[in-house]
């Protein structure tokens, strides 16, 4: 029998303890119930259920997930059932991959007030984009886009940016055309639209410190002084801000793959680690300074906690958005508008089924839930059990 797979919550039960021991008077609510549930995800600490196989009708137990969105072992279903419904949508003309970046200097900020930044992040990259594809120099056309925030570095440190998936076109501002980028290679300058989204998230970070809506604490407390925040300001007004556009991609199946690349990620998937040996975690990462190249890091088992957890965002934040004429508010109504003002011709169909885990016995059919709540039997007892953490 082969060894299993080392995942993250192995190094959340091997070295749980001595984690809280060191920082777990400073977890907030949600990354303490993240810990929680990712150290009791599929173990019997969360029960059972009975699945069944829609072909040989072979039946087997299985424990539950905890369902955390941060959990790296829970979010494959969502995901498949999500890209479904985004399959629907996808528009017949070439997408864009737009990214929008935080400032490093900004990222110790965002730790400590991570509503309040995230939330500027989204509406300072909406509105650029927006406001730049509408000026009848670039584009004069109303566009759509779908925006996610990821927080992380390959290497689990503060990274925060915005992933957009952006149809290349938009409506005119009248109802009646669908106009297309005036050149190929690129869908917005890249240089404007930095200066534009720079100056609108200055002044949005302005007005959340006047509003007193930040915190300051630790090593950045110094910024609570009107004077020091200003300079960080203006330091911040002085630099070149990234955002990187890719050139147009086509075709619904390169639209999906990149969605499914960037939607339903977590700061770090079971696959990339390599082991846990004498209190260090080895994992994968891609080093996209040098060409993307696969390299391999170590870090001390509390500290790989520690920086995953970094990443867990608040209670109800909403890390998916969709804005423009793909805006939840009327989506449906503009997906079908676009449709009728772009070439019949170009229109395919092009549906995608939710994923179903095959059956372990016949190969052939696919596991569906047939009961809940279950009680392991003593045989199915796991062999790693959920440590007793500290609820205070």
């Amino acid at each position: 029998m082969t060894e299993p797979r080392l995942e993250v919550a192995d190094v959340f039960r091997q070295h749980g303890q001595e984690f809280l021991d060191r920082w777990g008077e400073v977890l907030s609510h949600q990354q303490r119930k993240a810990f929680r549930d990712i150290c009791a995800c599929r173990t019997a600490a969360l029960g059972t259920h009975v699945e069944q196989c829609d072909h040989c009708a072979h039946q087997l137990i299985a424990y539950q997930s905890c369902r955390n969105r941060h959990c790296p072992k829970c979010h494959s279903r969502t995901r498949d059932e999500w890209l479904a419904q985004r399959a629907k949508e996808i528009l017949p003309v070439p997408y864009c991959h737009v990214v929008f970046t935080l400032p490093h200097e900004l990222a110790p900020l965002a730790l400590q007030n991570p509503r309040v930044i995230y939330g500027i992040l989204f509406r300072a990259v909406a509105e650029s984009l927006l406001e730049m594809a509408a000026d009848p120099k670039r584009l004069g056309a109303r566009i759509g886009f779908l925006a996610v925030l990821h927080t992380w570095t390959q290497r689990l440190e503060p990274h925060p940016h915005i992933h957009c998936v952006v149809p290349a076109g938009g409506i005119s501002p009248d109802g009646q055309r669908w106009i297309c980028p005036r050149k190929k290679k690129f869908f917005l300058p890249v240089k404007p639209l930095g200066y534009l989204f720079r100056g609108k998230l200055l002044a949005y970070l302005e007005e959340a410190f006047a509003e007193n809506r930040l915190e300051f604490y630790g090593s950045i407390r110094e910024l609570a002084h009107p004077v020091r925040f200003q300079d960080l300001v203006s330091s911040l007004q002085d630099k070149e801000w990234v955002v990187y556009v890719k050139p147009p991609f086509g075709g619904p199946q390169q639209v999906l793959r990149y969605l499914a690349r960037y939607t339903h990620r977590v700061a770090i998937s079971n696959g990339r680690l390599l082991g846990l040996e004498n209190g260090r975690v080895r994992f994968r990462w891609r080093d996209s300074q040098h060409g993307n190249q696969m390299k391999e890091a170590s870090l001390d088992a509390v500290e790989f906690i520690r920086r995953f957890l970094l990443h867990v965002l608040p209670s109800g934040f909403v890390k998916i958005r969709h804005f423009g004429f793909l805006s939840n508010r009327n989506r449906k109504t503009m997906i079908q508008r676009c449709r009728e003002l772009l070439p019949p011709s170009a229109m395919e169909a092009f549906v995608v089924e939710p994923h179903q885990p095959l059956c372990p016995v016949c190969k052939v059919g696919h596991l569906h839930v047939i009961d809940w709540g279950h009680r392991p039997t003593a045989a199915a007892a796991p062999d790693r059990q959920v440590p007793a953490l500290d609820s205070s």
